[in-house]
């Protein structure tokens, strides 16, 4: 056999090598983060719910998810464990979080409202509403409309010519 066409098994082979090392990396460091976890540590399960571990036992974890409300979860159900200040940041808003852009605000009243300077000019507001003089031509277009609109052969919407 020629090197040149072992060269692809070779390559596929490495590569699989890699992958499964660098996954088995990841899982050993998760399973440390686990091992880890002391009473009294924030932590954030794989659904997203922000918990304080109460007991640590082999494959179980006693979290307080709310004050005197415990639950008895999976130590696999464990995603991060949290150091005290990013916990206490994220579940009671301690800590200053600092804004560089424009903060926008919760609802476009304030963005709708006008400033004292045009309440002040007298200008004349746009009305989109009928007026009481335009009444009369309106009923006469109407009725144009209404007479021309009428079908010739009879026939009523949904109605056909097959048989």
């Amino acid at each position: 056999m020629n090197i040149v066409t072992l060269l692809p098994f070779i390559v596929l082979i490495g590569a699989m090598f890699l992958m499964t090392r660098s996954a088995k990396k990841k899982q050993q460091a998760a399973a440390q983060m686990r091992n880890d976890m002391q009473p009294g540590t924030g932590v954030r399960t794989i659904g997203g719910m922000y918990a304080t571990v109460k007991e640590v036992h082999d494959d179980t974890v006693l979290l307080e998810v709310a004050p005197g409300v415990h639950a008895v979860y999976a130590k696999n159900s464990v995603g991060a464990v949290l150091d005290d200040e990013e916990y206490n940041r994220i579940v009671h808003g301690d800590g200053d979080l600092k804004i560089d852009a424009p903060v926008v605000p919760d609802d476009a009243s304030s963005l709708t409202e006008s400033s004292d300077a045009d309440k002040d000019d007298d200008v004349a507001r746009i009305d989109l509403g009928k007026t009481a003089g335009s009444d009369g031509a309106d009923k006469a277009h109407d009725a144009a409309d209404t007479a021309g609109d009428e079908p010739k052969d009879k026939k009523t919407d949904g109605e056909s010519d097959a048989k």
